[in-house]
């Protein structure tokens, strides 16, 4: 296990950069420089700080849709990229988290004391790998489940890196080694007890590890987020990460969640929401399911995040406590560094904070 950064862009998939479109920039430089592991998402609802609404639902809005780079490898690494990105990026956000990294590891697993209360658990798959007969995504999801984990959910990449070499979805393609990834939180000690059994699962495991909190369970609130001030003691900005698991089935006043959480969110001036849709996962008691057949928007699943500053974290969480009295698992995360993009001007900055778990 090394300690490793994530670097996350949010932008528009339509969105330039220097020579191409800003998606294709990216993941090329993060093939350039063999990143660990990285992918690329397309989101289905969203805005970001010019609050320009994009959207899969309507004609005019879905040509445009939000996207989501990630590059995850040791920090070293990862810092090495923040120049070039920084370079090609017009508009847009960066956020910058810490994350522990493993890779090849099939070991019980000792996890930090600040994983101890609950922790995100990132899996980065191929497309086509399997586990014996069974597509690998659906074995590591029952694993999940039957140890109990809160949620997850499987995120179709269109492009990315895993173990350094490139992937990109085509056409007609089998598309095997196109980047999966499997994002789960649960009690630490209960996603200790998976490391094992998923390294043995897999052939070539490449997992990381996130601090998180979780804060409701269908529908329930168990816990409110950290309370985080504005700046570390060196005057570094913190940030926070909200994030909601649900799927397209949720609904609030006869809405998909997930496009209420944006209407509201966006309402209220939040710096940020992207969604992605998901194709398995499950989240409390139910158990792992997916796409059907005519049936994708009901069964689908649906990651919403949200960005914003802790002065008005709390405000946001209260939207989003309101939306999720029914449905949803809901974390917090803090973010210690983060950059927001536009052609006018450029806010906040790339250096870590380091406020310590309370």
């Amino acid at each position: 296990m090394i300690d490793a950064l994530t670097l996350t862009a949010y932008f528009a998939e339509r969105d330039r950069g220097a020579r191409r479109l800003l998606a294709r920039e990216l993941l090329d430089i993060f093939a350039e420089q063999r990143v660990q592991a990285s992918v690329l998402l397309r989101g289905v609802e969203g805005f970001g700080r010019l609050h320009e609404l994009r959207s899969d639902r309507l004609l005019t809005l879905s040509e445009d849709l939000p996207a989501v780079a990630i590059a995850v490898d040791a920090r070293e690494r990862i810092e090495s990229l923040l120049d070039p990105v920084r370079a090609i990026m017009r508009r847009g956000l960066i956020t910058l988290e810490r994350t522990r990294l493993m890779s090849g590891e099939a070991g019980p697993a000792e996890l930090p004391a600040e994983l101890a209360e609950a922790a995100k658990l990132t899996v980065y798959l191929g497309r086509q790998e399997r586990v014996s007969r069974t597509p690998a995504f659906v074995a590591v999801c029952d694993v999940l489940h039957g140890h109990g984990i809160a949620g997850a959910t499987v995120l179709l990449g269109v492009d990315g890196t895993r173990r350094g070499r490139r992937a990109r979805a085509t056409f007609l393609g089998r598309n095997a080694d196109v980047p999966t990834v499997v994002v789960a939180v649960g009690a630490g000690e209960r996603v200790a007890a998976t490391l094992p059994i998923l390294g043995r699962l897999l052939h070539d495991p490449l997992l990381t590890l996130e601090r998180v909190r979780i804060c409701k369970r269908d529908g329930a609130l168990l816990v409110v987020p950290h309370e985080l001030p504005a700046t570390d003691e060196h005057g570094l900005a913190l940030w926070q990460k909200l994030s909601v698991h649900s799927s397209q089935a949720a609904t609030v006043g006869g809405h998909s969640l997930h496009v209420e959480i944006a209407r509201r969110l966006r309402e209220s001036d939040a710096a940020g929401v992207t969604a992605v849709r998901g194709f398995w996962g499950f989240h409390g008691d139910h158990a792992p399911h997916g796409d059907r057949l005519l049936q994708i928007r009901r069964h689908a699943p649906i990651v919403t995040v949200a960005l914003e500053a802790p002065g008005r974290a709390a405000r946001t969480f209260e939207i989003i406590d309101e939306l999720t009295r029914a449905h949803g698992l809901v974390t917090s995360e803090m973010v210690p560094a983060l950059s927001a993009i536009d052609p006018e001007r450029t806010l906040g900055g790339l250096r870590l904070a380091r406020h310590p778990p309370p």
